[in-house]
């Protein structure tokens, strides 16, 4: 470890791993935390999803914030941020104070954000595309992992457990970071002021917009798949809890599997080819699965399996359009992380929101497929608009 040079890949994956971390560990106390708060369920899921949408506007913060005063200092201090918060959320007795931690805690988000910045910092595109992949594979095994370790930490010690967990974690990810996360942004701009008067520059190109409409739809599919999946799953299928957490498994295996992918050949095929390649991964296992289900086929695997398309699209498809997002205007790389996250996310949600609002019994699984599929459909068309707009730009 060397904290006056470039961090290692394990220290990128840990500081992307504790914003995954951060959002799903708990999902299993929430039952028990709306007891313990004597609160209604849909109000301690604000944990979940108000938290989801403070992150997305966090990520806006993030990126300038990096690109003026530098990946480091910005890190070290969202991660003390991160830590206080988490005190806060063990020490609330009621559930007004508990959730204004949990949305301070958002500050985390920085993991995600940056580490996709120094990635970029450290390499040109295709390299960042290959090396964003070996960090997202890694991190994938954290939102597997953390709803398990949660609900073993809920049943033995309670609620808090988990956030206990958490804070531990992020005192270990701190030390880290503080050891051998050197500072990688050697360009940084004049002013904060600057970054934001920035933006206007990245609306304007074509290409930002078209890596991050990619992003946007591509992971479209997976968090309609999460907004409608557990119903279509539950009441559709007849899926008992524990077969529906072994399922789900499916999706997080074919991303690890996509982004080890990833990491092998996006450097040799470029951006671009791959993630036209995921994109039509995906829509190959969301058209099969509903045609599966056009025939009469209902197994669990009917869906399930077909899903494991959509996770290696994914795996493929997100890592270059990331490193393709940070890369139209290197000198604005955390801007540019944190704006595109934040419109995939913003757009994710509402599709996740969109695809349980249209679910009923009666209709079973097809508005699930038919919007995850429109979702990759639009995302292949928004890669060969990005591939048009770069042999445009090469021929001038």
């Amino acid at each position: 470890m060397d904290r006056r040079s470039a961090p290692g890949i394990l220290t990128l994956v840990l500081i992307a791993g504790l914003g995954a971390l951060s959002l799903n560990i708990f999902l299993p106390s929430l039952p028990s935390m709306a007891a313990y708060f004597e609160a209604d369920y849909g109000l301690v899921q604000l944990a979940v999803s108000a938290y989801l949408a403070m992150t997305a506007a966090v990520q806006v913060l993030l990126g300038p914030l990096s690109d003026r005063y530098g990946r480091r200092p910005v890190m070290l201090v969202c991660i003390g941020i991160f830590l206080v918060a988490t005190i806060g959320c063990l020490l609330s007795t009621d559930i007004i104070t508990f959730l204004a931690f949990r949305m301070v805690q958002a500050a985390v988000a920085a993991g995600i954000v940056l580490s996709r910045a120094i990635v970029r910092d450290m390499v040109p595109a295709d390299k960042a595309a290959s090396m964003i992949g070996y960090v997202t594979m890694g991190m994938a095994l954290v939102p597997m992992m953390g709803p398990m370790v949660g609900g073993v930490l809920d049943e033995a010690f309670g609620w808090r457990a988990s956030f206990a967990f958490m804070g531990l974690f992020g005192v270990i990810v701190g030390i880290i970071v503080w050891l051998d996360m050197g500072e990688t942004n050697m360009h940084r701009s004049a002013s904060f002021g600057a970054q934001f008067r920035s933006y206007p520059e990245l609306f304007r190109s074509r290409r930002f917009w078209g890596y991050t409409l990619v992003a946007t739809f591509a992971s479209g599919s997976f968090f309609a798949f999460l907004g409608g999946g557990p119903f279509v799953a539950s009441v559709v299928l007849g899926m008992n809890p524990g077969e529906l957490g072994l399922y789900f498994g499916f999706i997080a295996l074919g991303y690890m599997f996509g982004n080890f992918l990833s990491g092998r050949y996006s450097e040799r095929m470029g951006v671009n080819r791959m993630m036209l390649t995921g994109c039509i991964i995906s829509a190959f296992g969301l058209a099969l699965s509903l045609s599966l289900f056009l025939s009469g086929f209902t197994h669990p695997m009917t869906l399930f399996g077909c899903i494991l398309f959509v996770g290696t699209g994914n795996g493929l498809t997100l890592p270059s359009a990331n490193a393709g997002m940070v890369s139209v205007r290197p000198h604005l790389a955390g801007s540019a992380s944190g704006l595109g996250a934040a419109i995939m996310i913003g757009g994710g949600s509402a599709l996740s929101a969109g695809t349980g609002a249209l679910l009923t019994p009666e209709r079973g699984v097809y508005p699930l497929l038919g919007v995850m599929l429109l979702s990759a459909l639009m995302s292949i068309a928004t890669t060969i608009y990005v591939m048009r707009v770069s042999r445009e730009m090469a021929a001038t």
